[in-house]
């Protein structure tokens, strides 16, 4: 297999994630680029917010990558459109959907991590029809508390999200997991609550994921109380799970091996995200979830060198 000339890995893991199982990531925008600057998101702020579509990857480049990987993980349990920015971005998906699932022989479901900005387009609605699952996301159903969260591009309107993730479900054979993200008293009130769940039984997903912000964020604990999360769950419905809660004991034991090749990497040598992007062959944010666990259990220190952040063995 002749190696093309790369800028970009566009292809990382396979990560264990909490609901896919091992997961091969599909890197497809430059970092950050994305619709929205949710105050919860673990990347930082963003850096090119828009709504504008562009053609990113280089596709050879992404086949090669992607025939190594199949070849050399021995389990991947989903292959997953998602990454440092909002996929929906690029440009003639089905392409890409088209490469993945040739590559795979179509033996690997194919998944679809979104924020649903773009779902109210019918022409990214087609492009994204050959997946399995799609996972979009649904903050909010008022516009006050969905600019509050999400704080998006311009002009996006939160009742075009819902409408086009309603067209989604009239179309969409495959599965659709709608995610959650609850913020402490921002989108957990009685109202709050009771829009999205009128939302939500408009949408008819699969199922319904509320995720916690349990990841480093710019605003400090956004973690919303346990009444708050019973509340929520118990207005959304029986399909309706807490990511954070029924899955912690089997996402702890995915993640202990490669928590411990970081902190042993970090015990050889300082490094910086970049570093270890390249070291595990993981995006950006799946570097800082380890970081972070990390960080918490007071293994690993951060520290400013020429205005670049590394990360040091502190023990």
């Amino acid at each position: 297999m002749n190696k093309p000339a790369l800028s970009k890995n566009y292809v990382y893991g396979p990560v264990p994630s909490r609901r896919l199982g091992f997961s091969l990531g599909i890197d497809l925008t430059p970092c950050k680029s994305c619709s929205f600057d949710c105050i919860y998101c673990q990347l930082g702020k963003t850096t090119h917010k828009t709504i504008r579509r562009f053609e990113f990857v280089d596709l050879k480049g992404l086949k090669y990558q992607l025939n190594r990987k199949l070849l050399s993980s021995s389990r991947i349990d989903y292959i997953t459109i998602s990454g440092s920015g909002e996929p929906t971005l690029h440009k003639n998906l089905n392409k890409i959907i088209k490469l993945l699932k040739k590559s795979s022989q179509g033996k690997i479901p194919l998944a679809l991590i979104t924020n649903s900005s773009l779902l109210s387009r019918r022409q990214v609605r087609e492009e994204i029809k050959e997946v399995d699952l799609i996972v979009p996301s649904l903050d909010a159903a008022t516009q006050r508390t969905f600019e509050l969260i999400d704080r998006p591009y311009k002009n996006i309107r939160i009742e075009n999200i819902i409408e086009g993730l309603i067209k989604l479900r009239r179309s969409f054979r495959g599965k659709i997991w709608l995610e959650i993200m609850l913020i402490r008293d921002i989108n957990t009130t009685k109202r709050e609550i009771a829009r999205l769940a009128s939302a939500v039984a408009k949408i008819k997903p699969d199922k319904i994921h509320i995720n916690l912000p349990v990841r480093p964020a710019r605003y400090g604990d956004l973690i919303p109380s346990l009444a708050q999360q019973r509340f929520a769950r118990e207005q959304l419905g029986e399909i309706c799970e807490i990511v954070d809660s029924f899955s912690r004991q089997k996402q702890q034991k995915m993640f202990t091996d490669i928590e411990k090749d970081i902190g042993a990497y970090l015990k050889r040598r300082p490094a910086s995200i970049e570093d270890l992007e390249y070291a595990f062959g993981l995006n950006r944010n799946e570097i800082i979830k380890y970081l972070d666990i990390l960080i918490r259990k007071g293994v690993v220190k951060q520290q400013n060198s020429k205005g670049q952040e590394y990360f040091i063995y502190g023990l």
